[in-house]
């Protein structure tokens, strides 16, 4: 099995790879600590705008929107993570991209209308979904280093 190099960056700018990478998956692992470092990972649904990544809480069932633990993260502690991963038996076909940055709450409304749109067209799901800014958060994460690795190159 042969490695390929892994590219890390501190720039803000993904790379038409690590997008493209982005835009091909449609789920993402979200990693927020809490104050005192306590770690909370959980799936997400995502768009890539711009160069920034963005998740909204929708309506799936839960005990709260504005209360989760996410969200609670984020404000004690903006610094998150997301792994965007392939996995396969043949583990020649193995590859990620791990990207740390910092989350922040959408608060400007139109950026949260266009990303809503981006999402939307994404995730049909979303276009049934009376989703609006004051009743469902949206989180802006805007990477600062990113990985990504492949088992093989061409993969």
């Amino acid at each position: 099995m042969s490695l390929q190099t892994p590219t890390t960056s501190i720039n803000t700018v993904l790379s038409d790879e690590e997008r493209s990478f982005s835009e091909d998956h449609r789920v993402a692992h979200l990693a927020t600590a809490d104050a005192s470092g306590a770690p909370h990972v959980i799936p997400i649904c995502y768009a890539v705008v711009g160069n920034a990544f963005y998740f909204i809480v929708d309506e799936k069932p839960k005990r709260t929107r504005t209360g989760l633990k996410r969200l609670r993260n984020i404000a004690a502690n903006p610094r998150v993570a997301l792994v965007i991963d392939d996995y396969d038996e043949d583990w020649r076909r193995l590859a990620y991209l791990l990207v740390r940055g910092r989350a922040a709450v959408v608060a400007d409304q139109a950026e949260y209308t266009a990303v809503l749109g981006a999402l939307r067209e994404r995730y049909p799901q979303y276009r049934a979904m009376p989703l609006a800014s004051a009743t469902h958060p949206m989180v802006r994460i805007v990477p600062e280093h990113r990985h990504l690795w492949r088992a093989a190159a061409g993969t």
